[in-house]
């Protein structure tokens, strides 16, 4: 059996570094302990690893204060203890219609739990905005805007510092979506205007699944999502309001974590300029060989605009789930198919109907593995023709 060609680096990265692996291996032997909930020098060791990660992120993301970073089990974690901990009955909320279900079922939860008002903005097929229809969307109880880094079925990046200076304007606070963008973009909450960064630890920051976190802005005081056992003040009876305590109420995934800064460790040695510029000449390279193929299309910014790694595609005549199962099955290539969990953006893309294939690109993808997919995908289209 040959070996997997993994282009589903938008769901998560792989392989990782060795040296992710080596550092969960080597906390599973000596210091898998409980951090903040003990002085034995095995807790210790397991809360410095925890805070030197928050100094990794925090100089990745250039955030002042580590403390500022909650860790999280994932971005839908990180983005539901955002918005529920933020959005109060009465307030009004604004995003985009291409907004992964982690950020559109919160919110739609909490309009009709909780009246609050919420208002799509809409991007067009290549899911650009007009900043525009932002500003005139914001209304005098207009709290907070959530709006994705780096579209997960488009790749198109959003101009996330402008986006901020109308925010900051306006008094509104800005939420971030960075599921596709932490590791491959380069992100400074402070020159960006970003109140709140929800970031995934097992995508682009080449960490294990379970693993994530939360930038939230010093003056920013939310509701915890989870309240238990966190070490610190264990006579209060409610959360601390230290941070980030406050919002991270049991055992911390010590583990995954250590993995997690090690990969973070990688981003900062590669540089997240040199990590883009790789996957963008080859998201190039993809996008170039599938519009070479009669009868397939290609979804998001054209050939030649700047994105990041995803192209999500289509073969005429050919279901999206059946163009994926026949790449795993016959050409072991591993794509994702389907809605890919935002149907807002496939609404905006004019594939609502039928779905996509996504094929995403990771900074250890190789040229010869994209020659194999355009390869695969002529095959299935002759077959289909």
């Amino acid at each position: 059996m040959n070996p997997i060609i993994y282009f589903d680096q938008a769901a998560s990265s792989w392989p990782k570094p060795p040296a992710v692996m080596e550092a969960m291996m080597q906390c599973m032997h000596e210091y898998a302990a409980n951090p903040g909930r003990g002085s034995h020098q095995m807790a210790v060791q397991a809360s410095r690893v925890l805070f030197d990660t928050r100094k990794n992120l925090a100089r990745l993301f250039s955030i002042r204060n580590p403390n500022d970073i909650s860790f999280a089990l994932n971005t839908t974690h990180a983005l539901n203890q955002a918005i529920k901990g933020f959005v109060k009955p009465g307030d009004h909320v604004i995003c985009t219609n291409i907004e992964h279900n982690s950020v559109r079922r919160p919110l739609e939860y909490l309009k009709a739990a909780n009246q609050v008002e919420l208002t799509y903005l809409v991007n067009n097929e290549q899911g650009n905005l007009k900043l525009d229809d932002l500003k005139q969307a914001i209304k005098s109880n207009t709290t907070l805007v959530v709006v994705n880094h780096s579209s997960n079925l488009l790749g198109t990046i959003m101009p996330i510092a402008e986006i901020g200076e109308i925010c900051r304007a306006h008094g509104v606070r800005l939420l971030v979506d960075a599921a596709q963008s932490a590791g491959v973009l380069p992100i400074h909450v402070g020159d960006m205007n970003i109140d709140m960064l929800a970031f995934p630890g097992h995508k682009g920051l080449l960490g294990p699944q379970g693993t994530g976190g939360l930038y939230i802005h010093p003056d920013i005081n939310l509701e915890p999502l989870l309240h238990g056992g966190t070490g610190s003040q264990s006579e209060a009876v409610h959360q601390p309001t230290v941070r980030p305590d406050r919002y991270e109420a049991g055992t911390q995934n010590t583990v995954g974590i250590a993995g997690l800064n090690e990969g973070v460790k990688f981003v900062l040695h590669e540089t997240v300029e040199k990590i883009h510029a790789k996957e963008w000449s080859q998201t190039q390279l993809l996008m170039g060989g599938l519009l070479g193929i009669e009868g397939v299309s290609v979804l998001g910014p054209a050939l030649g605009q700047n994105k990041t790694g995803i192209v999500s595609f289509n073969i005429q005549d050919v279901d999206s789930s059946e163009a994926a199962f026949i790449l795993d099955q016959s050409f072991q290539i591993a794509v994702r198919a389907g809605y890919h969990c935002t149907p807002l953006a496939h609404e905006a893309a004019g594939t609502l109907e039928k779905g996509a294939v996504r094929a995403s690109i990771g900074y250890l993808t190789k040229n010869e593995e994209i020659e194999a997919l355009i390869d695969a995908v002529k095959e299935i289209r002759a077959q289909y023709a």
